[in-house]
């Protein structure tokens, strides 16, 4: 990528080199480190200088996020505490995708799991992976949500539903008191709410 030259005082034009040029090379398979709800997998890399490392990745399984919009356009969010901030925490209601469940399929059923809603229509927009996920998460966008069920929670999880406005959402994003952001943020932009 080249243009014009910069003028005084001005940030030089941004510039990369090929995906090629800065691709590492997996060696050999994950390795477990660590098995249990959160793995940990080692994975080795050779750089483009030569040089082996050694990664941690999270074996995680994937997740889905469901960015549930009622018909008058209220987000069905949940409140549970959550371990990493060590606090309770807004964020979209998903879960786990079981081995060899749908992602959209995973969306509907944790959707009406954890809040007892179900939706007229249910898509997956986008998968994303972080910097050392070994699987992906899903974004799911339903649209005329209703409560249809009671909620049926694992043990484990204490789901408050809160029906909440965009902006609401929004704003508890921008404070950075909400869990699960970046699948937040992702629904909130293919949905045209950001």
């Amino acid at each position: 990528m080249t243009g014009p030259a910069p003028g005084p005082g001005a940030s030089p034009p941004c510039r990369w080199g090929t995906d090629e040029e800065r691709r590492w090379t997996q060696v050999g398979p994950d390795r477990p480190l660590h098995q249990g709800f959160q793995s940990v997998y080692a994975r080795d890399y050779r750089l483009p200088d030569g040089t082996d490392i050694m990664w941690e990745m999270d074996g995680l399984a994937p997740v889905v996020g469901v960015l549930a919009l009622t018909d008058d356009g209220a987000l069905v969010m949940v409140r549970q505490f959550r371990p990493g901030p060590n606090r309770v925490a807004m964020c979209l209601p998903g879960g786990l995708v079981d081995p060899g469940e749908d992602p959209a399929d995973a969306a509907a059923r944790e959707l009406r799991e954890e809040t007892g809603y179900t939706a007229a229509s249910l898509e997956v927009v986008v998968s994303v992976r972080g910097p050392v996920d070994v699987h992906p998460s899903h974004v799911a966008i339903a649209r005329g949500c209703r409560r249809t069920h009671d909620q049926d929670l694992d043990p484990s999880e204490d789901c408050e539903v809160v029906l909440c406005t965009p902006q609401e959402v929004r704003a508890e994003l921008r404070a950075g008191l909400m869990t699960g952001t970046e699948l937040a943020y992702l629904a909130l932009d293919h949905a045209q709410l950001l």
